[in-house]
């Protein structure tokens, strides 16, 4: 067989009796509990009906045969297959199928700019692209400038693009083995997009073995009290097919042998309804602000199936926390999570485990807590050096972990930078309180997070600085009971000129997302800078914190 039993050190394990691959998962399940219920697709989220509930049995068959028709199609281990879909369970099969494939997914949000996309089609050369029907309309303008265009399409809202087959044609008639292919843990298998702090996002490097292992790890929350791991029903209307959280909570889930329900997006009442209906002990929520919208409709649903809800992005406020226990289950655990794309491991923060500090504190300090077992952390000073002697004195929260990306694919320059002094930088400022808790303080990389999504200030300013009547732009994210932070811009208007908020709405909504638009645009004579022009963007979040609180209607995304 040709297997190396001398050598100690440089093995690859690519065997498929010991191998690390994510495909495997699905498959795995098929020795102990093949009808168990993997996948369920909830309202919006469902395409073709045959895909709507997958046990581990069909997952690991239609992901087998997804693998053999991209190898039919001449795709060989190591191409790369984008993805510009929402949440449905034939996407997650998409990108397990994928992986059985030895290959690499690299799914995007559609709601990015096509440009934006464009320029990541360049970055990453994919081979072949999978895109949801309901995206018909954004085709051309999305693929327009590439040589790349849609060869699959998942029937959500619609019936397969011209020049493509539905995601159920290309997988019939496909062998339904296991596909032969060598795959070894550290090869990647997903390449996911993050803001960062430039126009262009950087594509994250992630890993066969650090989506097992950050699986394993959450599942030993998720599993919280439960007889057996097994019975985990956990419940996501947030994305899963292009943010981390398919490492997180679909992998927690499926190395769990439980069962994933996947809600398109996220409407409360219909949360609340898939969690009554299927009996879901585990909730990813998301914000707060998420929570808060979704308790009441918890109140008028059966939810005491529901044991588990992770949040994050900020402090839970103790009243909704006691609403949240009042109807679910009665050992219910809360809590918040503190992690990146490129670093998923995770702080946790469990209010009930520090119940003083969480009186005390939340929700004006977002309190993070400790990493876990799987992450090595410490808040470091600019030389590289522990803050930990020095509680509530600010630094950089840097990372080591086997749930740490490989790097930013194509960006040699971005990876050495980001692993300096031997640990990744977050880009998050935290600091330690007098027991040794992390708090979170700020970001260093201006990103705005809204309604869930991280919005790059810099390239909307980047937009705003090229209508003539602009000076200057400066964006910034402000409080906002709905969207956790709003994106509001602030502009120096050009001399002698006069634009009007409505103007500058209307030429971001002709550039921008939808996410990535300004709820408000606000102007000022001039900025607070430093001598050396850079523009105090604290002193703008201070000066402009109540702007959301005023008694007016809040406008729509992009004014």
């Amino acid at each position: 067989m040709g297997v190396d039993v001398t050598s100690l050190r440089g093995r690859r394990a690519v065997d498929r009796w010991n191998r690390v691959a994510v495909g495997d998962v699905v498959e795995r399940m098929t020795w102990s509990f093949p009808d168990r219920l993997a996948l369920v697709g909830w309202g919006d989220a469902i395409g073709d009906p045959r895909f709507e509930r997958v046990t581990y049995r069909d997952a690991d068959r239609i992901t087998n045969q997804f693998a053999h028709a991209l190898a039919g199609a001449g795709l060989e281990p190591g191409a790369v297959v984008m993805m510009l879909c929402e949440n449905s369970v034939e996407a997650f099969l998409v990108k397990l199928g994928v992986a059985k494939a030895g290959m690499t997914v690299a799914p995007v949000n559609p709601s990015l700019a096509p440009d934006v996309i464009a320029a990541l089609i360049e970055r990453v050369e994919p081979a072949l692209a999978v895109i949801d029907a309901e995206l018909a309309g954004r085709v051309d303008e999305v693929f327009g400038a590439t040589p790349l265009r849609p060869a699959v399409t998942i029937e959500v809202g619609g019936t397969a693009l011209p020049g493509t087959v539905s995601f159920g044609d290309f997988v019939d008639g496909q062998p339904t083995e296991e596909p032969e292919v060598e795959i070894h843990g550290d090869d990647v298998w997903e390449l996911l997009f993050t803001s960062g702090t430039t126009a262009l996002p950087k594509a994250v490097m992630l890993t066969h073995t650090g989506a097992h292992l950050t699986g394993h790890g959450f599942a030993l929350s998720l599993t919280r009290g439960l007889r057996i791991e097994d019975e985990l029903v956990l419940c996501s209307f947030l994305p899963l097919i292009y943010h981390v959280g398919d490492h997180s909570f679909a992998f927690g889930t499926l190395v769990s042998g439980g069962t994933l329900v996947l809600g398109r997006r996220p409407d409360p009442a219909q949360i609340a309804a898939a969690v009554s209906a299927e009996r879901a002990t585990a909730l990813w929520g998301g914000s707060p602000q998420l929570l808060s919208a979704l308790a009441p409709h918890l109140a008028t649903v059966d939810a005491r199936s529901l044991r588990v809800i992770v949040y994050g992005w900020a402090a839970l406020d103790p009243a909704l926390l006691a609403e949240l226990e009042r109807h679910c289950a009665d050992d219910l655990l809360v809590f918040e999570i503190f992690g990146q794309t490129e670093a998923i491991a995770c702080h946790r923060f469990w209010p009930s485990r520090w119940p003083e500090i969480y009186a005390a504190s939340a929700p004006a300090v977002n309190y993070v807590g400790v990493p876990s077992p799987l992450l090595a952390s410490m808040v470091m000073d600019p030389e590289g050096g522990s803050l930990a002697g020095s509680p509530g004195e600010p630094g950089e929260a840097v990372y080591r972990s086997p749930a740490v990306m490989a790097g930013y694919y194509r960006d040699e320059e971005a990876t050495e930078e980001a692993f300096r002094f031997g640990w990744f930088h977050s880009g998050d400022s935290c600091a330690y309180d007098e027991s040794g808790l992390r708090i979170m303080v700020d970001r260093y990389k201006d990103i705005v997070k809204s309604g869930g999504e991280n919005v790059s200030s810099i390239r909307v300013e980047a937009v705003l600085c090229q209508h003539p009547d602009v000076a200057k732009a400066a964006v910034v994210g402000l409080p906002h009971d709905r969207w956790g932070e709003a994106v509001t811009a602030v502009v120096v208007p050009a001399s002698d000129r006069a634009p009007t908020e409505e103007e500058l709405a209307a030429w971001c909504r002709e550039r921008l997302a939808g996410f990535e638009r300004p709820k408000r645009v606000l102007f000022v004579e001039e900025f607070p800078e430093t001598v050396g022009g850079k523009i105090l963007k604290y002193r703008l979040r201070d000066e402009f914190a109540d702007t959301y609180h005023e008694d007016r209607p809040d406008p729509e995304p992009g004014g």
